[in-house]
């Protein structure tokens, strides 16, 4: 008996000695290496990455593109500029939040930071949303959120993608309020501009049930829930139609990768009867630039912000 333990005690201290040093190693792998392992581990399930793929997203840099908007809001178009700044990270699945450490259960996602500034009369809107995507998964997005201010309040939206869509809504307005609701999955449109980037060939196309934007949700005072619309691509460009809400949205982009999408177009009717106007949000790219923005804090990093025109 003497014998087997410890037989068994220097089975298990050698097992724990390999995985300390494959733990160490782990810790000391490349982003591109990592997504590898997640090419390995979920083969079966997942589509795997390209090298073409791993060398742009994953070489430590974010692609931050900078847009002359043209916002329509309250039945005028406002001049302002959009920002969309794309970057691979390794998600947790549980709490759906970036990880700080690598685990071998971490998703690699592409996010997405879409900003948007424009002022109304005399006071300024400011609108981001994110979204995040796992780059090998052909499902959903893992989560997606949006916030709102200007000088009347703020509002703030969150769905998280788990056994079923949960949502969370904050606002000022009297009729929205605090809401916590479950939705079934369907396709959300705020992942779509990751999925561009990702492959345009897995955008779905024909007729679909599908989750609006959360800024169009909030701006508009709709409910966030799931609307008919039709789908269609055709060389670069990818046009979502959404009958009921009297809504087209067409994101055009380069059909050659890494797919930059390069303009979108939103038309949203204001009005109704023989007063009804149809009136098109509009964004044009100005600059795109490679940069690990969140190291450039300092002053001297200000001419970053001149290179994408956004002063």
């Amino acid at each position: 008996m003497k014998k087997f333990t410890l037989k068994l005690l220097s089975v298990l201290v050698g097992l724990w000695l390999t995985g300390c040093e494959n733990g160490s190693k782990k810790e000391s792998d490349t982003r591109q290496e990592v997504a590898g392992k997640f090419d390995s581990r979920m083969q079966d399930q997942k589509t795997p990455l390209s090298q073409e793929f791993k060398s742009y997203w994953y070489n430590g840099e974010a692609e931050i593109s900078s847009f002359k908007l043209m916002q329509e809001r309250y039945g005028e178009i406002r001049e302002g500029r959009a920002v969309l700044i794309y970057v691979t990270e390794d998600f947790l699945p549980d709490i759906q939040v970036k990880a700080e450490n690598y685990d071998p259960d971490n998703i690699p996602v592409l996010k997405l930071n879409s900003t948007k500034k424009f002022i109304t009369g005399m006071y300024p809107y400011s609108i981001m949303q994110s979204s995040f995507y796992p780059v090998q998964q052909q499902s959903h997005a893992l989560k997606v959120s949006a916030s709102i201010q200007e000088w009347c309040g703020q509002v703030y939206a969150q769905l998280n993608n788990r056994e079923n869509f949960e949502v969370l809504s904050h606002s000022y307005f009297e009729g929205e309020a605090d809401q916590s609701f479950i939705l079934e999955k369907t396709h959300l449109e705020n992942e779509l501009w990751n999925l561009i980037r990702i492959n345009p060939n897995r955008l779905p196309t024909g007729e679909l049930q599908v989750i609006p934007s959360l800024e169009f949700c909030r701006l508009r005072h709709k409910p966030i829930k799931a609307y008919e619309a039709t789908a269609t691509i055709n060389e670069g460009s990818y046009t979502l139609t959404y009958p009921g809400l009297n809504r087209k949205l067409v994101v055009r982009f380069d059909t050659d990768f890494p797919h930059v999408i390069q303009s979108w177009e939103e038309t949203n009717t204001i009005g109704a009867g023989s007063n009804v106007q149809y009136l098109t949000t509009r964004a044009e790219r100005i600059h795109s630039i490679r940069s690990p923005y969140w190291t450039k804090n300092s002053n001297s990093d200000g001419d970053l912000r001149n290179q994408l025109q956004l002063d």
